[in-house]
This record gives structure tokens, C-alpha cells and sequence, in this order.
């Protein structure tokens, strides 16, 4: 099908920095905000203060609070938080019109509870419309200052990722295509959990070569829950795994290592949540790791320590003692 009318789910700080990208290509987009008094505030100032501070957004670009908008929509893109996607899903399918209508899915995250990944949320609501995911080294403040980005696209049915790769990409956000969507939104999602790892690390001030260990026992840790959760090894190693892995550990950026940093610091999870604007999409996916990694019996001790410093009120100091208190042994990814 050809694409023309693009509506983005979600004005946090990456769907508006999708927005002003597409935008700036010529494309016909129209930003879909919850909040009504946070999407007219985007009318009038044509900047996302809260979210994106500094980055105005092109006048082309329409803005709305009625999902109904954008039931008509040839593309539509999920960038809504992880824990709200099935709920804002299930109100667009009584409004949507265009049973062509693509789906895009920008949010990194796995359900609680269930398990299932975004795609796979999405296809159980909308079972007839392609599918699509997108994931990589993608910080959202680099992306909306037009600095080069690389990501990874795939979709279901496959022969649409070239279409979608054409009608998104370009010189600045370069998109490969991958073969497919588990691995790339396992690791997207699973990368956040890490980055709170490494965050932790930091508060601790305990060194480059300390986080460069973890960093990378963490990939390894990402591949063994992310294989078992049915994603491709090979996958894992480029840009939605190793590369979103990564950006999101050492970045200044990066609100998930950010939240870490305040754990090692001493800051209790409800302390960092009630000071936090923006949601850190590791903090529910530690727990929904937590769950998959108990269900399928993977070892995952750096997921572990995470949910243990979030959920079970344990230090950051703590968790550093019990991982280095392992067994030594020999190293395996």
C-alpha cells in the first residue's frame, strides 16, 4: 500500500523527536497526546518543554488528544510507555477506519504478567494489519538535533520492511532492515534492565573497568534470556543488542542509567519515581524480566540484582557483594 498519513502514539521525549524527524521529510504526521492540557500547551509553543526541551517542532505537524484522529492513519506508531500500550491499543481499535493501516511499534518494554512482547500485544488486538518494530541505539535528544543514527526495522509480513525502510529512513536515521521483530524487541527492552546495572556502578564510583565487565556479562546475560525467549543470537549482536546496549549504559543521556546512578547514590526507587518527569522503561521491565527468566529457569543474576535493588528494597551495595561473591568460572555467552 502506499503510505501517506502518519499518526505517532505518544508525546514523551521519542515520539516527539520521531514527529520532528518525519516531519522535517515532508511527511503528513499528526502527534497523538493522553494529556489535553499537555497537547494544546504543544499547539501554542511548538515545544515539548517537559520532554524535549530546546527542539521545535515543524508547524506542519498536527496535534491532537482524540484517538479517533488518527483512526485513519496509513501508519501508526506506538511510542505510548510499555504499561500503557495494551490500553491505548484497545481504544484506537474501536476507532480505527483503515483496516490497511500499518502498525509501528516504538516502545521497548515487555508485558507483565504475561510475558508477551509489544508486537505480539499488538497483533493479539489488531490480528489482520502488518506489524512492524523498531529498535536501536536511538536517544531521543540526538535523534530530534538531526545527529547520524543507525536502527534496525523488521515486519511482519516481511515484504513490507522495505516500504517502511524507504518511506522512514534517511541520510541521518540510517534503517537495516532485520529478519525478525523477537530479538530486535528483546533487545530493546531487555537493554533498559542493564542500564540500571550500569547506572548503579556509576553512583558506586566504581570505574571503567568494573562497568566494562558488567556491560558485557550483560550481553551475555541478554543473549541467554533473550535466545530462550526465542530471539536469533545473531541479532543480539547488532544494533537493537549490542548497540542499544551500548548508548544506553554509558550515555549521559540515557534516563535508565540515570536512574541506576541515583540507586547507587543511595536514592530509594520511589524516591527517583516521584522526582521523575519521564518514564524509565527498565524499572517495570526489571520485573517483567524478572518473571520471564523465573518462568523459562535462566540464569540471570544481574536482572536479578536489578529487581532485588527496585522491588525487595535491597542496596546498591548489597548487590554489588552478592555478584561478586559468584562462583568464578569460565566464560561463556
Amino acid at each position: 500500500m502506499k503510505l501517506h498519513k502518519t499518526a505517532i502514539l505518544g508525546t514523551g521525549g521519542w515520539g516527539t523527536a520521531l514527529a520532528a524527524l518525519w516531519a522535517k521529510k515532508g511527511q503528513d504526521i499528526l502527534l497523538w497526546g493522553n494529556n489535553p492540557s499537555r497537547v494544546e500547551v504543544l499547539g501554542k509553543t511548538r515545544e515539548n518543554t517537559d520532554y524535549l526541551p530546546g527542539v521545535k517542532l515543524p508547524e506542519s505537524i498536527g496535534l491532537t488528544s482524540h484517538i479517533k484522529d488518527c483512526g485513519s492513519a496509513d501508519l501508526i506508531v506506538f511510542v505510548t510507555p510499555s504499561t500503557a500500550l495494551r490500553a491505548i491499543a484497545t481504544r484506537l481499535r474501536e476507532v480505527i477506519t483503515n483496516d490497511q493501516a500499518m502498525l509501528l511499534s516504538c516502545t521497548k518494554g515487555i508485558e507483565h504478567g504475561t510475558g508477551m512482547r509489544m508486537s505480539e500485544v499488538l497483533r493479539e488486538i489488531f490480528p489482520g494489519h502488518a506489524i512492524a518494530v523498531l529498535s536501536g541505539p536511538n536517544l531521543a535528544v540526538e535523534v530530534s538535533r538531526d545527529l547520524p543514527t543507525a536502527t534496525v526495522l523488521a515486519c511482519n509480513p516481511p515484504e513490507h520492511a522495505a516500504e517502511l525502510q524507504n518511506f522512514l529512513g534517511g541520510a541521518r536515521f540510517r534503517i537495516y532492515t532485520g529478519e525478525e521483530l523477537t530479538g530486535i524487541e528483546l533487545g530493546g527492552a531487555l537493554k533498559n534492565v542493564f542500564a540500571i546495572a550500569a547506572g548503579a556502578s556509576d553512583g558506586l564510583g566504581l570505574g571503567d573497568n568494573s562497568k566494562a565487565a558488567l556491560v558485557t556479562r550483560s550481553l551475555a546475560e541478554l543473549i541467554r534470556l533473550g535466545t530462550a525467549m526465542g530471539g536469533d543470537v545473531r541479532t543480539f549482536y547488532g544494533l537493537s543488542g549490542a548497540g542499544d546496549l551500548i548508548a544506553t549504559c554509558f550515555s549521559k543521556h540515557s534516563r535508565n542509567r540515570r536512574v541506576g546512578e541515583q540507586l547507587g547514590r543511595g536514592q530509594s526507587p520511589k524516591e527517583i519515581s516521584s522526582s521523575m518527569r519521564m518514564v524509565a522503561e527498565g524499572i517495570p521491565t526489571a520485573k517483567s524480566a524478572y518473571e520471564c527468566a523465573r518462568k523459562l529457569n535462566i540464569d540471570t543474576p544481574i536482572i536479578d540484582q536489578v529487581y532485588a535493588l527496585l522491588y525487595e528494597g535491597k542496596t546498591a551495595t548489597q548487590a554489588l557483594e552478592e555478584l561478586l561473591g559468584r562462583d568464578q568460572k569460565a566464560e561463556r555467552v
